[in-house]
């Protein structure tokens, strides 16, 4: 837990973009972990499994009927337009970091994932593709989607500020 806490509230924010849902999640999956560690056959690494395990539950949240009923898309804007900073906002630092995890957030999550594991967690695309369950080539489409749509959402913001 000490070592994987981090990275497992992390990812579980990347998908439900809640941090006190992402600590539940993580709270969730080192008890189901503790619980299904003799179910670990060694397959593929610690880590990987542990965030496999965090990325079946979220998938698990935003498919439930509750999570679909309830909308977060205002608590994210009124996250990004509050005055004074939020513990996730103060761990992104600037106001350029600030841009990139508001233009992260609004990537859809297939793209989100792939982009969170591969530069945060630093994963290979091999162990991306195992964990997701996707092809090797599905993965390294994703992470060229997912530059490409970051790149446009910064060339459109930037326009809009030379506009201004």
């Amino acid at each position: 837990m000490n070592e994987y806490g981090e990275s497992v509230v992390w990812l579980a924010f990347n998908y439900l973009k809640d941090k006190n849902k992402a600590e539940d999640v993580a709270q969730d999956v080192f008890v189901t972990c503790y619980t299904k560690l003799d179910t670990y056959k060694g397959d593929a690494s610690l880590k990987s499994w542990i965030l496999r395990i965090t990325a079946n539950k979220c998938k698990d949240i935003l498919k439930s009927w509750s999570y679909k009923n309830i909308t977060f898309a205002q608590n994210i804007l009124d996250t990004f337009k509050r005055k004074e900073p939020t513990p996730e906002m103060e761990l992104m630092g600037s106001e350029e970091n600030n841009e990139l995890a508001k233009n992260l957030l609004a990537l859809p999550v297939k793209y989100r994932e792939v982009l969170f594991l591969h530069y945060f967690e630093e994963l290979k695309i091999h162990e991306i593709s195992v964990l997701l369950k996707v092809k090797e080539n599905s993965v390294k489409t994703r992470l060229r989607r997912a530059r490409m749509l970051l790149k446009e959402m910064y060339e459109g913001s930037e326009e809009d500020g030379r506009k201004a």
